[in-house]
């Protein structure tokens, strides 16, 4: 790990964001670790810092975005970060009978570069909601930013992704959990 992922780890662990136990994922998997990012949004410094890194690499690939679209509820905080210190507009997708949806009047224009900024990804489900919704508007997706791919890269989609972190912490099937993991009390933190 470079000093780079170290602090990024280091944010983390002392914002309290990255847990150990037995968690039940948005995705359905089971897993003994779990960023419950909303920790780390409490303190703004740490966002702030968190937002300059991840954009700094944003920057490094040539992605080019006028707006950011962050998924509801983990994407929310670092993603309006990401837009203030880009100078961009911002605006988020909000779950509706369990699926993302633009509300509250947002709408894109024809070929308007979207960036989607999310917390974290494990499988991308709601990054894929996030991406149909801006293909849908006539908005064109720059790429996916995200804190941290639990996925190590395995998460795909058709557009650039960028994560701060790469980690892969084992994940099991609900009918699969080992008995390790099956010991301890479940605790499903929410995003």
């Amino acid at each position: 790990m470079n000093a780079g992922q170290q602090e990024i780890l280091d944010i983390f662990t002392r914002t309290r964001a990255l847990l150990q136990g037995h968690f039940v994922l948005r995705s359905g998997l089971h897993s003994g670790h779990y960023f419950q990012c909303a920790q780390v949004c409490q303190r703004m410094d740490a966002v702030q810092r968190l937002a300059e890194l991840l954009l700094a690499r944003v920057h490094a690939q040539g992605l080019k975005f006028s707006t950011v679209l962050a998924p509801a509820m983990g994407g929310l905080v670092i993603g309006q970060e990401i837009a203030r210190q880009a100078g961009a507009r911002y605006i988020f997708a909000e779950k509706e009978n369990n699926s993302l949806v633009m509300r509250r009047g947002f709408t894109l224009t024809p070929n308007e570069q979207i960036l989607i900024v999310e917390d974290v990804v494990t499988r991308g489900g709601r990054v894929l909601e996030a991406l149909e919704i801006v293909r849908q508007a006539g908005g064109q997706s720059a790429g996916v930013a995200m804190l941290v791919d639990r996925s190590a890269g395995a998460a795909h989609f058709e557009v650039p992704a960028i994560s701060l972190l790469e980690l892969s912490f084992p994940t099991f099937p609900a009918d699969a959990v080992p008995e390790w993991l099956a010991k301890i009390p479940i605790e499903k933190p929410g995003s």
